[in-house]
């Protein structure tokens, strides 16, 4: 194997493009990737809630609008860092295909939800947070609720319904988590968040490094859901308060970065195209790393003042400190596949890598207790990655089940590995 060889395999990454290879549309099509423009939640919902469940918890809610003829409600909860909004186009492409509505919520610690307990992000909590919600939005009649829940987010799903919090849950969709690869990946996690560069000078830059980082391939997708992950230092706000961003703005963040990733696309290389595809690595390849080059190693104390020196490069800073979450990580997973494979509902599991089944969900899909399917060309954000297909896969689930009826003509096909 030649050293080239090595290096890929090392950094997951593909290999940088020669200078003199680099043909008349590759560098048209870096021109285009160039755009990382913010785009507003509105392109995508229909309305935007703050619900107070009491004095100490408000939850943002993101709804589209409500179904032409009956259907149920998705009810769409994040990963960890990520928000309600890492959902938008996913909502956008199902509600084309059957009558639902979708309901994405920032869970605690996230987006622009607010609890007194910011830093409590265990299963019980989160799961229970989720339960009193829905039943604050719905005080009569609870309308059929099918869960879709994405690594951490999936976990909490799964402990919502094995908990039965949620009376009226007809089914659930598991994206990208599995109980032996996710406790694996434990281990190396916190060398993961070193390795991410603690601020970003403008929301347009802070979205090129999601892209060039491999965290999302879809920098359409990137260019919504980014800007729920990061606040700014001065005003301690979600960065999505300060859209649609002046032209200023804009050209500040495209002109450069400020940042050296060690996941990161070197000028020379390809990064996207036209179906949303880019670089090959993702935060579960990231993680499993263990990468420790980034010198910007600190942590952030988000609840104190950000000092912030006479420098244009530290405007923004993560939302929430995911390293302060680790005494909660063995919780969101331990027993994770017995859980869902008990659970008395139709399930479903969606996966980035045949690899990533352990032992218990192995035995269990040979057995037909659960429908599992796996889609290739994406990370671990499988639903901002490919969007239409994951929008695709539920949908003929759901149609299936008798959960929901197709708005026009669709036609799917059996699930396969």
């Amino acid at each position: 194997m030649s050293n080239l060889q090595r290096t890929i395999l090392k950094n997951r990454l593909p290999p940088t493009i020669p200078g003199g290879r680099i043909g008349r549309s590759d560098s048209f099509k870096k021109s285009r990737i160039r755009d990382f423009k913010p785009t507003l939640w509105s392109d995508f919902f229909a309305e935007k809630e703050d619900v107070i469940l009491d004095q100490n918890r408000t939850f943002r809610v993101y709804r589209t609008k409500l179904p032409q003829k009956a259907g149920p409600v998705l009810l769409l909860l994040h990963g960890g860092g990520y928000s309600g909004l890492t959902w938008s186009h996913f909502c956008v492409e199902i509600t084309r295909i059957i009558n639902c509505q979708c309901l994405a919520v920032d869970l605690r610690g996230h987006g622009d939800t607010k609890t007194e307990q910011e830093d409590d992000l265990s299963s019980d909590t989160l799961a229970q947070d989720i339960g009193d919600l829905v039943l604050k939005l719905y005080t009569e009649d609870i309308p059929p609720i099918y869960l879709v829940g994405h690594s951490m987010g999936a976990a909490i799903a799964v402990h919502i319904a094995h908990k039965a919090l949620i009376p009226s849950i007809i089914g659930i969709t598991v994206i990208d988590v599995v109980e032996g690869t996710a406790m694996e990946a434990l281990a190396s996690m916190q060398s993961f968040l070193r390795s991410r560069p603690t601020h970003f000078k403008s929301i347009p830059n802070a979205i090129e490094w999601c892209i060039r980082s491999g965290q999302i391939r879809n920098v359409d997708s990137a260019k919504v859901s980014m800007p729920g992950q990061i606040i700014n230092c001065t005003t301690k706000q979600l960065a999505t308060n300060e859209l649609p961003l002046a032209d200023d703005d804009i050209d500040d963040g495209a002109a450069g970065s400020c940042f050296t990733h060690p996941f990161s696309i070197s000028e020379d290389e390809e990064m996207g195209n036209d179906n949303g595809t880019g670089p090959t690595t993702s935060v579960v390849a990231a993680t499993a790393s263990g990468s420790e080059n980034d010198s910007s190693s600190d942590s952030t104390d988000f609840k104190k003042p950000c000092t912030i020196p006479d420098d244009t490069h530290k405007r923004y800073t993560w939302r929430i400190d995911l390293s302060k979450s680790e005494k909660y990580w063995v919780g969101w997973f331990t027993g994770l596949s017995e859980k869902f494979l008990n659970l008395r509902v139709p399930k479903q599991l969606l996966l980035a890598s045949i690899d990533g089944l352990d032992k218990a969900l192995t035995v269990g899909q040979m057995q037909g207790r659960f429908q599992m399917q796996v889609l290739a060309r994406c990370g671990h954000a499988v639903h901002e990655d490919r969007p239409y297909e994951v929008a695709e896969v539920i949908s003929g689930y759901l149609i299936r089940n008798r959960f929901a009826e197709a708005v026009g003509e669709f036609h799917y096909h059996l699930p396969a590995c």
